[in-house]
């Protein structure tokens, strides 16, 4: 067996980076091609789609504010219905679950009654206000 020559690097050693990957431009022709980032474009872009993002929480925001309003509104009308009808006259004990119907007399009172307009006969001495059905927290909700 013959001893070989020991092999030679053609590459010079001045030449070559030590840790090729780290360097912040291409080293050699098949590297991968690096530009600077233009930042304003960067920031011009997160800038937008945070404002996207924000805009559409807001406008969930907005819906679930608006809900709650109608929610509340609803919630006072049926106290209001309901102080109505405490203060009627009532010669019963309305029951929970029940429909009974709230009628105004010609003096201005108003008075609970289990007759629905319509089974008065041919007309109601009474002029119709509405018509409620007594809820389980002891409101009152207006059916028509």
């Amino acid at each position: 067996m013959k001893e070989e020559d020991p092999i030679q690097n053609p590459v010079d050693p001045e030449q070559v980076a030590a840790n090729p990957g780290l360097l912040p431009y291409a080293h050699h022709v098949g590297s991968a091609l690096i530009k600077p980032i233009d930042r304003g474009r960067v920031k011009g872009r997160a800038l937008s789609a945070m404002y996207e993002q924000t805009d559409r929480q807001l406008d969930q925001i907005r819906e679930q504010v608006e809900l709650l309003a109608a929610q509340a509104d609803a919630i006072r009308k049926r106290v209001e219905i309901s102080e109505q009808i405490y203060q009627a006259d009532t010669s019963f004990q309305p029951l929970v679950g029940h429909t009974y119907h709230l009628y105004r007399r010609a003096d201005g009172t108003e008075l609970l009654s289990m007759v629905a307009p319509e089974e008065w006969g041919r007309s109601c001495p009474y002029e119709f206000v509405a018509t409620a059905r007594l809820l389980a927290d002891h409101t009152w909700e207006v059916e028509r």
